[in-house]
C-alpha cells in the first residue's frame, strides 16, 4: 500500500510538472529552473545532470507553433506522465521539424535504446496479444501504445537525421533497430487498426520502406538485397501503393546494381518457382507488377514494361515478353505501339514470319503506314529471305520516302537496307542481265549510304565489302573490311571471319592464317567457335589433314566445356548461345565426316554421322554426308536414297542438288533431271563452281557443236570461281 501510495504521488508530481511544460511552451514563458523539472523516480532514466540539460532544450523549443505543441500533448496524454526518454523523443521531434537536424541528433543520441527496446517489445507483445483474444488481462503494459509510438517515431527520426548528415551505415542501424523490435514483437505483423490514433502503421511502413534505400546509397549491395527481401516477404500489412513502390525499386535495382546476390529462399512461399539470379528475380517482380495493373489495383507505370523489356531481351527470353504484350489489356499503350514492340519481340526470338505479319498490319492503310522503324525492321526481316527480297526493296524505299526531307542521317540506315534486299532479290533473277542490273543497284545503294556516313559506321561496311566479295572484287573488299575492324577496333567475331575468308579467296593463305591468329589472339575463349573452324578448313585447303583433325579436336573439347559450364538442361538466359553452339558442334561433325571419307576411313566417317545425328534427328547436310558416304563406297543407290532425303529436309540444299545430279548422271537417268537439279543449283547459287563444272560435263557427254561450246562456257566459269571461292561461303 505504501509503495501504491508512493507511486501515486509521483505520477501525480510527473504529471503536474508535465502540465507545467506544456503551458509553459504554450504561452512562450522560460522555465524558472532546472529544478522545475521533475520527472518519476521509478521511471526516469536520466541523472540529476540530465535535468539542466533537458531544461534548456525545453526552453530551446519555446519558439514552436502552438499547433504542434497541441499534437505533442496529444500524443502524451494517454501517458499521464513523461520520463526522460520520452520527453527527449518529444524535445528531438520539434528540433527535426524546425530543421535543426544536428541539435535533433544530439537530442535522440541522449535516448538509452537498449535500455527501453524491451519495453516496447513486451508492450507490442502484449497489446497484440489483446487484440487477438479480445479479453482483457490484469497485466499492466511498461508503457502505453502512444508512448511506444513516440520512441520508435524518435528512432525514425534519429535514422532520418544520420542519413541527412550522410552517416548512412549508422542510420541503416538505427533503422533496423525499429523493424527488428516489431517483428520480434509481432510475428504476424501489425494488424489495420493497432495503433490507428499515434500513426505506429505510418512509422513502421516508412522505415521498411526507408531501410533498403539507406543500404544501396551506402554502397552495401548485399545488405540492401537482403533488407528489399525482408520488406517484401515478412509480415508488415503494408498498403498495396507502398508494396508496389518496393517491388518496382527493388527490381530496378537488381536489374542494374551489378553484383550477383545469392538466391533468395521462397520455400515456403512459392510452391513451383524460385527465381536463381538477380535477373530472374526482377522478372518475377516486374511480372507481378504488371499484373497488379492488369487487376487495377495500383496505377499504370510504363516504367515497368520497360524494365522488363530490358530484363526479358537480356535473358532471351524474347517470346515470354510477347505474351506479356499480349496479355496487357487496351489502354495501357496505343495499338500502334503495341504492334511494333510485339514484332520486334518475336524478331528477337527467331519467329520472323510472325514479326513481318505484324509490320504488315501495322504499316497497312489502317494503322501508321509511315513508321520509320517499322519500315526499317521489315526491310530488314526481308532482305534476310531471298522469298521476301522484293518486298524488302518496296519497304526500304517507302522508309526513304518518309524521311524525305526531314532526316538526313536516317537516310543512311535505310538506303543500306535497300542495298541488302536489292542483294539478296538479285539471288532470284532469272536472266544474267536481270541479275547484274540488281547488283549493280545494290552495289550502289551501299556506297551511298558508305558516303552518307562518311564510311564511319562499321555496319554498311560490313555489307559493303561482303557484296564485293560475293561480286567476286575482293580487293576492295578487303579494303572495306580492314575499315571496319579499325573502327571497330577488332572486337566483331564477323569482321575478322569475312576478312579472312576472302583472303582465303584470293590464295593469301598465310596472310589469312596471320588474321585468323590476331583475331583469336584479341577474341574471348567462348567466341572463338567459328574463328576455330575457319582455321581448320584452312588447314585442309593448304593440306594438313592431321593438323586440321587436331583443330576440330581443340573445337570439340572447348564446345564441351561451354556445355557444362551453361547447362543444357536448365533454363537459362543463354539459350541462344546453347542453340549456336549445337550448331556449330553438327556442322563439325559433317566437316569430319568429310575429312574421314576422302581419307576412305569408313568407320571414322560413320561415327562422326552417328555424333551428329545424336544432335539432330533430321539434317539435310547429315543427309548429304551419308549419301557422299555411300557415293563413295560405290553404293550409288543408296546414296541417291540419302540425297533425296536431304532434299526433303530442305529443298534449296545445294550440295545434294549437285551430288544428286552427278550420281544420277553416272547411272544413266535422263539428262533433262540431271540438268533440272544442276540449273536448280545454280538459281540458288551462281557462284556453285562445282554446279557449274558438272553442267559442262554434261553438256560435253551430248557431243554436239552447241553443247560443246557451251560446256567451255560452263568450264570456263567452273575454273573462274573455284579460284576465287574462298574457304567457307562469305556469308
Amino acid at each position: 500500500m505504501t509503495r501504491s501510495r508512493n507511486e501515486k504521488g509521483s505520477r501525480s508530481r510527473s504529471s503536474g510538472s508535465f502540465g507545467m511544460i506544456m503551458n509553459c511552451l504554450c504561452s512562450g514563458e522560460q522555465l524558472s529552473g532546472p529544478d522545475d523539472l521533475i520527472f518519476s523516480d521509478s521511471e526516469s532514466l536520466a541523472t540529476r545532470d540530465h535535468k539542466s540539460e533537458l531544461s534548456s532544450r525545453v526552453a530551446a523549443v519555446t519558439n514552436k507553433s502552438h499547433t504542434n505543441i497541441l499534437e505533442a500533448e496529444s500524443s502524451l496524454r494517454e501517458t499521464g506522465d513523461l520520463n526522460y526518454e520520452e520527453a527527449r523523443a518529444l524535445l528531438g521531434r520539434c528540433e527535426y521539424r524546425k530543421g535543426n537536424i544536428e541539435l535533433a541528433l544530439h537530442v535522440f543520441e541522449g535516448i538509452d535504446i537498449a535500455a527501453v527496446t524491451p519495453k516496447i517489445k513486451v508492450t507490442l507483445a502484449r497489446a497484440g496479444e489483446h487484440r487477438r483474444r479480445r479479453s482483457h488481462s490484469n497485466d499492466t503494459p511498461p508503457m502505453s501504445i502512444n508512448a511506444v509510438s513516440l520512441l520508435l517515431e524518435a528512432i525514425f527520426l534519429k535514422a532520418k537525421s544520420l542519413q541527412s548528415l550522410g552517416r548512412l551505415e549508422e542510420a541503416a542501424r538505427s533503422c533496423t533497430v525499429i523493424l527488428d523490435t516489431v517483428e520480434s514483437s509481432l510475428p504476424g505483423g501489425l494488424p489495420q487498426s493497432f495503433g490507428a490514433d499515434c500513426k505506429l502503421h505510418d512509422i513502421v511502413s516508412q522505415s521498411v520502406e526507408l531501410l533498403p534505400e539507406l543500404w544501396k546509397f551506402a554502397d552495401c549491395q548485399h545488405e540492401a538485397i537482403l533488407s528489399y527481401r525482408r520488406s517484401l516477404l515478412s509480415h508488415w500489412n503494408l498498403d498495396t501503393q507502398t508494396i508496389a513502390k518496393i517491388q518496382k525499386d527493388f527490381a530496378v535495382f537488381l536489374l542494374y546494381c551489378g553484383d550477383e546476390a545469392s538466391p533468395p529462399n521462397l520455400r515456403f512461399q512459392m510452391d513451383r518457382f524460385t527465381p536463381k539470379s538477380n535477373l530472374e528475380e526482377a522478372i518475377l517482380l516486374l511480372m507481378i507488377l504488371l499484373r497488379k495493373v492488369s487487376l487495377k489495383r495500383i496505377e499504370w507505370d510504363p516504367s515497368i514494361l520497360d524494365h522488363l523489356s530490358f530484363a526479358l531481351s537480356v535473358s532471351g527470353n524474347s517470346r515470354a515478353l510477347a505474351t506479356q504484350f499480349e496479355e496487357l489489356l487496351p489502354g495501357f499503350i496505343n495499338r500502334e505501339d503495341r504492334f511494333y514492340r510485339l514484332a520486334l519481340c518475336y524478331y528477337g526470338a527467331g519467329e520472323d514470319p510472325v514479326a513481318l505479319n505484324l509490320l504488315r498490319k501495322l504499316l497497312g492503310n489502317g494503322m501508321d503506314p509511315t513508321c520509320f522503324p517499322a519500315l526499317l525492321m521489315a526491310s530488314k526481316i526481308c532482305g534476310d529471305n531471298r522469298s521476301h527480297a522484293e518486298e524488302g526493296v518496296s519497304f526500304a524505299l517507302r522508309s526513304l520516302e518518309s524521311v524525305d526531307g526531314k532526316c538526313d542521317k536516317l537516310k543512311s540506315p535505310a538506303t543500306c537496307l535497300l542495298g541488302i534486299s536489292l542483294s539478296a532479290h538479285s539471288k532470284s533473277a532469272v536472266a544474267d542481265s536481270e541479275r547484274v542490273t540488281r547488283q549493280t543497284k545494290a552495289l550502289e545503294a551501299l556506297k551511298t549510304a558508305g558516303q552518307m556516313t562518311a564510311t564511319s559506321d562499321p555496319i554498311i561496311l560490313y555489307h559493303l565489302s561482303l557484296e564485293y566479295a560475293e561480286q567476286r572484287n575482293l580487293d576492295a573488299a578487303v579494303d572495306c573490311a580492314k575499315q571496319m575492324l579499325n573502327l571497330e577496333a577488332g572486337s566483331n567475331v564477323k569482321g575478322w571471319l569475312l576478312l579472312t575468308r576472302i583472303l582465303s579467296a584470293q590464295r593469301l593463305f598465310v596472310d589469312a592464317e596471320t588474321i585468323r591468329d590476331g583475331a583469336l589472339d584479341q577474341t574471348g575463349k567462348w567466341d572463338q567457335g567459328e574463328l576455330l573452324r575457319t582455321k581448320a578448313k584452312l588447314q585442309l585447303a593448304e593440306g594438313q589433314i592431321k593438323r586440321a583433325i587436331e583443330t576440330y579436336t581443340q573445337l570439340l573439347a572447348l564446345l564441351q566445356v561451354q556445355k557444362k559450364s551453361l547447362g543444357y538442361g536448365k533454363r537459362s538466359f543463354k539459350s541462344t548461345r546453347r542453340h549456336f553452339d549445337r550448331n556449330l558442334e553438327l556442322e563439325i561433325w559433317h566437316d569430319l565426316a568429310h575429312v574421314y571419307i576422302n581419307l576412305s576411313q569408313w568407320s571414322d566417317a560413320e561415327i562422326c554421322l552417328f555424333k551428329s545425328k545424336a544432335i539432330r534427328t533430321y539434317s539435310a547436310t547429315r543427309c548429304h554426308a551419308t549419301g557422299v558416304l555411300y557415293e563413295k563406297k560405290g553404293l550409288y543407290k543408296e546414296a541417291v536414297k540419302a540425297f533425296q532425303e536431304a532434299l526433303t529436309i530442305d529443298p534449296s540444299h545445294i550440295p545434294s542438288l549437285v551430288s544428286n545430279a552427278v550420281v544420277l548422271n553416272r547411272l544413266g537417268n535422263s539428262e533433262v533431271v540431271v540438268k533440272s537439279l544442276l540449273m536448280n543449283a545454280l538459281s540458288l547459287d551462281r557462284m556453285n563452281h562445282s554446279a557449274w563444272y558438272n553442267l559442262g560435263v554434261l553438256y560435253k557427254s551430248q557431243g554436239t557443236l552447241f553443247s560443246l561450246s557451251e560446256a567451255a562456257e560452263c568450264f570456263e566459269a567452273a575454273v573462274f570461281l573455284e579460284e576465287s571461292a574462298p574457304v567457307e561461303p562469305f556469308r
